[in-house]
């Protein structure tokens, strides 16, 4: 076993199981040079026995190898160390073998010849997912202080600026704006503003606006007296008078009809009620906290809302950004929800459908991604890689996901650079010995001069 190569703190701890010297030394050379920290073993068994003595971040292992073959390394490597990536990489692929790897749970398959370039983007894109991970342990530690954050998570600046926000508001009793998309979490921000609030330990009551028409959304919101109406048959207090010491949430306020944002108003403004049918007004004591889905500002230039009632709510306004302006919190998200719906299963995302996610716009926010973990695990049958068909549906934001970058390279010019590549990194594990390097790549001597030739090596 070669000595572990050094790597910087930011670095991956990489175990590289591969019977072919050549391909060993030379990818452990380009991974370490990229930073990350490599030990190269000859086979399956010693493979084996170095990830029963430590962890490893990612376990890189070729599919035929003497004393124990890839796929049941891979095996034993999910039952030992479940939070090692596997990749795969095999000079005879089929489908089957690659059917096989991805059940097994590998995150990545890949054919021989490869650039070694092409295992170090992989890995840099595995990093960068763990990376994601850590620094989301960190900052929940930061935000399980406050309570009602359990089901809110996100890295990126535009939510640890809510959350600074939110930590900020939360001591005052200002009334609150939110606005956001369906789908961003509004009412989860909602109870966390109040959970830390000085009211946390007082009712917090929520109602949406657009659920009930007129005359049922003021019943709700006031009550009414025994008798106001036919089937008023005893007393009902409102969701005000319920909310008591503590807040009440108007979700969908936009959707308030303008003859009860009248009423709404005066509530504000003289902190009392008046149930329906009643004479006499009730002192009410709550903090409001409202959320729209549209430009309220707009919508009241518009005459569509209150403008005086929108200044009353808006006192402090607070933005949720949709979940295409925060790609970055996508993978978080999605193994929060795999954990979530999961029951104990550890299931899995290659990182292409991961990608491919992080790109896809999400017009429905967080909701939309948790319904389709939740549809993905639930259609996952006897695998644990879920399946990108089942996580992201085809439609017209799917296929803009799925547009191919502009650099892509004709499969000729492709090949050919990993044949140049792998010619020169056998030259120079042979020290430019020319039959050796001819033998070793499976080819006469003559035909390694004409592709040097080709590729323009010089000797």
């Amino acid at each position: 076993m070669t000595e572990p190569a050094p790597a910087p703190p930011s670095g991956l701890k990489v175990l590289l199981a591969e019977d072919e010297k050549v391909i060993a030394v030379s990818l452990m050379d380009d991974l370490a040079a990229a930073g990350h920290q490599v030990q190269t073993v000859p086979d399956g068994l010693a493979a084996l026995e170095r990830l029963r003595a430590e962890a490893y971040d990612v376990l890189i292992t070729d599919i035929r190898m003497p004393g124990l073959e890839g796929l049941e390394l891979l095996r034993r490597c999910r039952e030992l160390r479940p939070d090692t990536a596997v990749l795969v990489i095999t000079g005879y692929g089929t489908v089957e073998s690659a059917v096989e790897a991805m059940k097994l749970g590998a995150s990545e398959y890949i054919v021989k010849p490869f650039l070694n370039d092409e295992i170090a983007l992989k890995l840099q894109r595995l990093g960068s997912l763990r990376e994601l991970e850590r620094e989301n342990v960190l900052l929940r530690e930061q935000v399980d202080r406050l309570r009602g954050f359990e089901n809110i998570v996100g890295t990126s600046k535009e939510m640890q600026r809510v959350f600074t926000m939110v930590r900020t508001v939360a001591k005052t009793d200002a009334n609150v704006l939110i606005q956001g998309e369906s789908g961003t979490g509004k009412e989860r921000i909602a109870r966390a503003l109040h959970l830390n609030s000085p009211r946390g330990s007082r009712p917090f009551v929520a109602l949406s606006c657009g659920a009930l028409p007129e005359t049922l959304l003021e019943d709700e919101l006031f009550g009414h007296e025994k008798g106001a109406f036919t089937d008023a048959h005893k007393q009902k207090l409102g969701r005000f008078e319920r909310a008591q010491g503590g807040t009440v949430f108007l979700d969908d306020i936009d959707d308030m009809p303008l003859p009860l944002q009248v009423k709404l108003l005066r509530v504000l403004q003289e902190r009392e009620i008046e149930r329906l049918g009643g004479e006499e007004t009730v002192p009410v004591d709550v903090r409001v906290i409202a959320a729209t889905k549209v430009d309220l500002e707009q919508a009241a230039r518009e005459g569509k809302f209150r403008e005086d009632l929108f200044y009353r709510l808006n006192v402090v306004p607070l933005r949720l950004p949709p979940l295409r302006e925060r790609p970055e919190d996508v993978p978080l998200l999605a193994y929060h929800f795999i954990r979530l719906y999961g029951k104990g299963v550890e299931y899995t995302v290659d990182p292409e459908t991961m990608e491919l996610m992080c790109r896809y716009s999400w017009p429905g926010n967080v909701r939309e991604l948790e319904n389709a973990v939740e549809r993905a695990i639930a259609l996952a049958g006897n695998t644990k890689v879920l399946k990108r068909e089942h996580l992201v549906r085809h439609s017209a934001e799917f296929k803009k996901a799925l547009a191919a970058p502009t650099d892509l390279r004709p499969l000729r010019d492709v090949l050919g650079s990993a044949e140049a590549h792998y010619i020169r990194e056998v030259l120079r594990a042979t020290s430019g010995h020319k039959a050796q390097a001819a033998k070793l790549l499976g080819i006469s001597r003559k035909n390694l001069w004409e592709k040097m030739r080709e590729h323009g090596i010089e000797e």
